[in-house]
């Protein structure tokens, strides 16, 4: 069940990487600097050098006394390491509203996307950042459980408007030399459409969608799907793990000290009357096929039909260790077949 790891590429002339993706919102809050430096050197023996972080991280919870900790701590093992070289570092701009900022985000624009780079390339410690994505769509969004009460917006010539703006200047921020692609999160079939029609007159064309997925978060299985594998673009599946839920450590309602949930009991509303019987099916599962269930959770995202990048979430150097013996695992046809019907007999458990 061990082959060589999937290699993605990020952009049409960006960089090739293991298909896999260190996360980092811990880094600076939950996750020293320390430990977060050994996870990088960790990460590095095993080939996987792509990191994802962010300007508002840490997270859990957020706060203007913490945005950029994250990227500092990367910064700071860059200078100290001499390794900018080594590493594919993805970074987001913080939409609007956020917290984050004194006073809340302000809407994405063009002088909003270049002070966040700027802001993102002194933390970083680089002159370079190789996927600059957009944290949340100036629309809004169904994602983080909005989907149960959504309302989509209305003003599309307003948002094809902010999409030429944004564009124009992500290609005058590659011209430089500050990006090298831009991406998104948290967005919609949709959205994905109108942002791959808006690079049509020779501006930049999206490189990546970052988006929650899992076996309980299965939202982009339809219309995202069939969009990303018909362009080629990667998904970067955040919370591949569902924030812990399918490690088995909540399993029976129970709350670790110094756990996630410990902090946000709720899990960003995946604790539900139905998440832990869901739970329950995928660790028996794993179960009778003799497997760790966070290395089926992983090691499902390489049989999708898309091109998937997983992010790796690890508090602990403990935690990344045991995560990576699934970057080389591929699941056999029968257990796939067992994992379809039991999503259909546990749909949508948050």
């Amino acid at each position: 069940m061990n082959n060589p790891v999937q290699q993605r590429r990020i952009g049409a002339d960006g960089p090739t990487i293991p298909a896999y993706c260190l996360g980092t919102m811990t880094w600076g809050r939950q996750t020293t600097a320390e430990v977060a430096h050994r996870q990088i050197d960790l990460a590095l023996e095993h080939g996987l050098r792509f990191l994802d972080t962010a300007e508002m991280y840490p997270t859990n919870p957020v706060s203007p006394e913490t945005l950029g900790l994250s990227e500092t701590v990367i910064g700071d093992w860059i200078a100290a390491r001499r390794g900018r070289a080594r590493l594919v570092i993805a970074t987001k701009v913080t939409g609007e509203g956020s917290a984050v900022i004194d006073g809340g985000s302000p809407q994405i624009g063009a002088a909003r996307l270049r002070s966040a780079v700027e802001g993102s390339l002194t933390r970083l410690r680089t002159d370079h950042i190789d996927l600059f994505q957009l944290h949340w769509p100036n629309r809004g969004s169904y994602h983080f459980r909005r989907n149960w009460r959504f309302r989509p917006a209305t003003d599309a010539a307003a948002f094809r408007a902010h999409i030429h703006e944004v564009l124009t200047e992500a290609q005058s921020l590659i011209a430089e030399g500050k990006i090298g692609a831009l991406g998104l999160s948290n967005e919609s079939a949709w959205g994905l459409a109108q942002w791959l029609a808006g690079a049509g007159d020779g501006l930049p064309r999206i490189a990546s969608v970052q988006n929650e997925y899992s076996l309980l978060c299965r939202l982009f299985d339809t219309d995202m799907a069939e969009a990303c594998a018909m362009e080629d673009l990667p998904l970067l599946a955040f919370s591949p793990l569902a924030a812990g839920l399918l490690t088995g450590k909540y399993a029976g309602d129970v709350t670790p000290e110094g756990s996630r949930r410990a902090l946000v009991p709720e899990l960003g509303g995946r604790i539900t009357p139905r998440v832990f019987e869901t739970v329950s099916a995928y660790l028996g599962l794993a179960r009778d096929w003799g497997l760790d269930p966070v290395h089926l959770a992983l090691a499902w995202m390489g049989s999708r039909p898309f091109p998937v990048i997983p992010i790796l979430g690890a508090t602990t150097l403990a935690q990344l260790e045991h995560q990576l013996p699934a970057l080389a695992m591929t699941l056999k046809p029968a257990l796939l077949e067992e994992i379809d019907a039991l999503h259909r007999a546990h749909p949508m458990p948050y």
